[in-house]
């Protein structure tokens, strides 16, 4: 099991930008885990997937910016170690 967390800058908030996360989520497929708005105006993600190849799509596709409007300018993409989750959510 790969786990990742992120943090997104850039316009990430107000431009639906979690809501593109999480549908790129289900889209993808093999992908669970969160996305919240931050109060510094930053977007956090924890994602986990079995396959690496799904991981790394979904951090591609992150970046790209995953709605019309964001725009990515910087990806923090650390390993991280979380207790495991059964579905992507979005989180207050």
């Amino acid at each position: 099991m790969q786990k990742v967390k992120m943090i997104a800058q850039g316009r990430v908030q107000g431009v639906g930008f979690r809501w593109g996360v999480y549908s790129l989520a289900l889209e993808i497929g093999g992908i669970t885990g969160r996305v919240w708005n931050n109060d510094d105006g930053t977007v956090g993600i924890l994602a986990q997937a079995d396959d690496p190849a799904l991981m790394a799509k979904f951090i591609q596709e992150i970046r790209k910016g995953p709605t019309p409007f964001s725009k990515v300018s910087y990806l923090d993409v650390t390993m991280a170690n979380f207790d495991s989750y059964p579905d992507f959510k979005i989180s207050n």
